[in-house]
């Protein structure tokens, strides 16, 4: 079960026993105050500079999110979705939970896109999936509801079955899901960590569905993020991690990530591994 998202001169495949996929996670102005008084102001310069340098370090994917208090999300979303398209080849992520944002952003976008996302509120699919299921697009399916996040992974399951059902009833397929197993901070949730590999493991098993996460929650509240950030998304590819969420210009992300795709037999005879000091 192969996912596919394309952009202006590629197409991007990912899944289950396929190289890991970098989304690039930088065009997000949480916790990021000068990009959100730019995005508040209509300008679009670091956008433009944080998807080229994404891009260059290796995302084939590139997240855009404006949400930020005092920013129009349905006039700067579609204007920033655009100003991605002029300086990158690749795909795109849209990353909002504003249905109308969504849809504006959808129709400046020619290629197959990646939503982000839907969850399993009854509310999140009635408006969410119709605008997947029109437009052809993929979507990260989060495994969370009304309730909130849960802190088992049999709950997460169950929310990701949910979905998955809803979504293939209106004819939305399997390999267009991606599942968000959840990565939550370790800092507050000693089990954090284990509960979100259990769910990736479980999700891979049962649904075969390619899964995402923003790896770097995990890290918050504490020192050297650099570090766990790494260390646990090693741990996830292994488990089955297929498109993780992550900045790319972190320093030793990229060897980490084709590293362990190496040793999870998602690389045979380490090709890209070797590729990637080639280049170097």
């Amino acid at each position: 079960m192969v996912t596919i998202v394309t952009g202006r001169d590629c197409e991007v495949k990912f899944g289950l026993g396929l190289p890991t996929v970098i989304i690039g996670e930088r065009i997000n102005p949480t916790g990021r105050k000068e990009l959100a008084e730019e995005l508040k102001e209509g300008k679009l310069n670091i956008v433009e500079e944080d998807a080229k340098k994404q891009e260059e370090a290796g995302a084939d994917i590139i997240d855009v999110n404006v949400g930020a208090v005092g920013v129009n999300e349905e006039e700067m979303l579609p204007k920033a979705v655009k100003k991605v398209i002029e300086v990158t080849s690749g795909p795109i992520c849209i990353d909002s939970a504003n249905p109308s944002a969504i849809k504006k952003a959808l129709e400046v976008y020619p290629y197959k896109i990646l939503i982000n996302s839907v969850n399993g509120e009854e509310k999140s699919m009635e408006k969410i999936l119709p605008l997947v299921k029109e437009s052809g697009s993929a979507v990260v399916c989060l495994t969370m509801d009304e309730k909130g996040i849960p802190n088992d992974s049999s709950t997460r399951v169950d929310i990701a079955r949910k979905v998955i059902k809803r979504a293939e009833s209106l004819g939305i397929p399997r390999q267009d899901i991606v599942v968000d197993c959840l990565a939550m901070a370790a800092a507050t949730d000693s089990n954090s960590a284990r509960v979100t590999l259990e769910t990736l493991m479980r999700v891979t098993e049962e649904f075969g569905a390619s899964t995402t996460m923003g790896v770097s929650n995990i890290s918050f509240g504490m020192p050297n993020r650099s570090l766990l950030n790494i260390s646990f998304l090693s741990m996830a590819i292994l488990n089955g991690l297929t498109a993780p969420i992550v900045d790319p210009l972190i320093n030793g992300l990229i060897e980490a990530i084709r590293a362990a795709d190496f040793l999870a037999g998602r690389d045979p005879y380490g090709k890209n591994y070797i590729s990637m000091y080639r280049k170097k």
